[in-house]
């Protein structure tokens, strides 16, 4: 291909290291290294330069939220960017021999990562996508705290009863208020709404299994069956070598999808066809029970990407031949 003002001769690669106050950036292969502050104009800023030098790929961590705005400048610059998981980069550190961790490693680590490993560029959440991302994860937040204290009431002596009641009756309300929150955030968009409608129309599938899908998971409907089994963490990997055959075992991916594809299943192997027929001949075939429920968690999920990738309601007779 002949080079044009769009297409640098050289691919430029560039990782950025965030942190609350400064994001530092590094490109591949040119080595260059600067710091900026993560003020709203700063980001502007850095997101033009970073324009100007046309990368392939811009890397960055996930880091609990500082990524944000760092995410949302550069997306607004059209920047092909990819945020990966933090222990990719250190698993491809040790390989590489690097044990030392500084700011400016780390953004130079990243842009060799994006260089070798060159992960795939995922589409930034619209606003509203990611406001019910986080209206979930406050929910899940409340919903562990709520266990965990219920854990504690059952075995504390009962001078901290008192205490870890009130903390309790707060936390359920608290819970509620997030629940009532999240079916606002719905009920305030058509769009919302119907794509909820659409895949609770689905035996087994609720309305926290349609939220945490639409909020957790926006490619639902945008891959094919192998990758979004893959992205949700629920496609087997292959445990082979030499004449040795492991069994395959799932890994990685979103939790927080896995888990309420999880509880649907469970109820849909009992008031699905499709699911419940799927469970009873893995099961007829000597499949042990979690493995047969894996593997309809699996097909749940490919038929609820079938499904919003057309548009289509729930039909068993389709959902049957989805494979």
């Amino acid at each position: 291909m002949t080079p044009t003002l769009e297409t640098p001769l050289t691919p430029v690669y560039v990782g950025l290291d965030v942190a609350k106050a400064t994001v530092v950036a590094a490109t591949e292969p040119a080595s260059e290294v600067w710091t900026t502050p993560t003020t709203p104009a700063a980001l502007e800023a850095l997101a033009a330069r970073l324009a100007a030098l046309r990368p392939t790929l811009v890397v960055l961590e996930a880091t609990g939220g500082y990524e944000v705005p760092v995410v949302a400048a550069l997306a607004a610059a059209r920047l092909p960017v990819a945020m990966v998981n933090p222990r990719q980069v250190r698993h491809f550190a040790r390989a590489t021999g690097q044990h030392a961790k500084t700011d400016v490693l780390d953004a130079r680590l990243l842009a060799r990562f994006a260089a070798r490993v060159q992960p795939p560029v995922r589409a930034v959440a619209e606003a509203t996508t990611a406001e019910l991302a986080a209206l979930l994860q406050r929910r899940r937040q409340l919903l562990e705290m709520l266990t965990a204290e219920e854990n504690r009431l059952a075995l504390a002596p009962r001078a901290v009863h008192p205490s870890l009641q009130a903390h309790i009756a707060y936390l359920r309300t608290a819970l509620d208020e997030a629940d009532q929150a999240l079916t606002q955030a719905v009920a305030a968009s058509p769009v919302w709404r119907a794509e909820e409608d659409l895949l609770r129309s689905v035996p087994g599938v609720g309305p926290i299994t349609a939220r945490t899908l639409l909020g957790e998971l926006p490619e639902l409907g945008t891959l094919t069956r192998k990758q979004i089994a893959a992205l949700a963490g629920l496609a087997p990997y292959a445990r082979d070598s030499g004449a040795q055959r492991g069994a395959r075992a799932i890994r990685g991916g979103r939790a927080a999808v896995r888990t309420v594809l999880y509880m649907a299943t469970l109820v849909g192997v009992r008031r699905n066809p499709v699911l419940r027929a799927h469970y009873e001949h893995l099961l007829a075939l000597g499949k042990a029970k979690k493995v047969a429920l894996v593997a309809c968690m699996r097909k749940l999920l490919v038929i609820l990407n079938a499904m919003r990738k057309h548009q289509t309601p729930w039909c068993p007779a389709v959902a049957a031949a989805t494979t």
